[in-house]
């Protein structure tokens, strides 16, 4: 079957081994103007080169749409807020970027007249599903070229040689071909030696936003963070932009040996896939909220927000942003981070993170109540009543049963 052809395609573009060789494949299979487009969220020195780089193995031009803001302010913190985390382990670091950085392909592609979008995500993957179902949500007409699909390399060595017959530069080699994916949320590791489950990830040598535990400090850092509707506004009492305010807690997460994840986790197209995460400034983030959600919020609206959460986090994972679904549960999230203001003091130390003391105007815990002392709030005797109609249908079970048994 004759392939279709192609005048102008924007290619997701990220400098990695996937997109490197991209651009030379694309023009030899569809002789198609490349305009290749970085989204930065935070890769910092992975976009250094890039434009000299795609220009250099045959874009036309090249953009770097600048994502990090509303990386944070419309992905991030609705997360925390959500307190959305994967399989109980994963804080969703590459699932939260690739929505924004396809958004805006979408609006360059438009703008430049494109009649193709391009990514290099590999058909065993979740990107090509969140790449892809944000495209269709903004430009549902435009079409996908997804090389991974259809060309003849099977594997990372052959993108290797491939890349090495038309001395395209790359950043890495057959030892050092981990899968990465970095922003500034996080740092996800993949491939190599932590393909065996069996095997101990190599810290000393994949780390790069913190050290390990044992290599932390052997004084505790203290920190205090003010929240206000959900969102953390100040460390230590000065206000700070969310990048910024990310960027701080990476720095003092990542040295005290915080986040460090090792997890396999299930992919949304049916495999296992094992990876290591780096999330520290997530996971401070993420423990803060939670306990600061402890004295702010009901235990009805609780509890239920922790269904939501499980929810939500599945069908951000899969890449369900653009959908009525994602927008009603945020809704509902924010409803409840009403009342999520106040301070919260943690202890960090050695990749552990302590709750060193919290308050709250909106707080629903009274210590009168709770005290072990007198008080005239709540008479004890209140609860035997209570107990007597609780525990009704049990005692009623019970007395059927003894009579049913004689």
């Amino acid at each position: 079957m004759e392939k279709k052809q192609y005048k102008k395609v924007v290619l997701a573009y990220s400098g990695g081994l996937d997109t490197s060789i991209i651009i030379s494949w694309l023009k030899e299979n569809y002789g198609c103007e490349v305009i290749a487009v970085a989204g930065d969220v935070g890769q910092a020195d992975e976009l250094e080169g890039l434009e000299a780089k795609a220009l250099a193995t045959g874009a036309s031009k090249y953009y770097v749409a600048d994502c990090k803001e509303e990386f944070v302010n419309d992905f991030i913190f609705p997360a925390v807020k959500a307190n959305a985390m994967y399989e109980g382990k994963y804080l969703l670091g590459t699932s939260l970027a690739r929505p924004i950085i396809a958004k805006k392909l979408v609006d360059i592609a438009k703008a430049e007249g494109a009649d193709a979008i391009c990514h290099g995500c590999t058909g065993k993957g979740n990107d090509q599903v969140r790449f892809e179902l944000t495209i269709k949500a903004f430009a549902p007409d435009m079409d996908i070229i997804a090389p991974w699909r259809t060309w003849e390399l099977k594997s990372r060595e052959d993108e290797i040689e491939y890349a090495e017959a038309r001395n395209i530069p790359l950043k890495i080699n057959k030892e050092t071909n981990y899968s990465k994916d970095k922003n500034l949320w996080h740092l996800s590791h993949e491939g190599l030696d932590l393909e065996d489950p069996q095997n101990e990830p190599m810290y000393d040598k994949i780390l790069e936003m913190g050290v390990t535990p044992e290599q932390a400090p052997d004084t505790p850092t203290y920190m205090t963070l003010t929240f206000e509707k959900g969102e953390p506004v100040a460390l230590n009492g000065e206000k700070m932009n969310g990048v910024d305010l990310i960027l701080k807690l990476n720095e003092l997460g990542g040295a005290n040996g915080i986040g460090i994840i090792d997890m396999v986790e299930n992919r949304l197209v049916g495999m296992k896939s094992r990876g290591v995460y780096e999330t520290p400034g997530g996971t401070i983030l993420y423990k803060a909220h939670g306990d600061l959600e402890e004295i702010t919020l009901d235990k009805e609206t609780q509890h239920f927000k922790q269904q939501v959460s499980l929810k939500l986090a599945d069908i951000l994972y899969n890449g369900q942003w653009y959908t009525p679904l994602t927008k009603a549960l945020l809704a509902f999230i924010d409803e409840t981070q009403k009342t999520v203001n106040g301070e919260i003091k943690l202890k960090l130390y050695k990749g552990n993170i302590t709750n060193a003391g919290m308050s709250s105007p909106d707080t629903l815990y009274s210590e009168q109540t709770a005290s072990f002392g007198e008080d005239e709030d709540y008479n004890q005797m209140d609860s035997q009543g209570f107990i007597n109609l609780y525990g009704l249908p049990i005692k009623v079970k019970a007395l059927l049963d003894q009579q049913r048994n004689k």
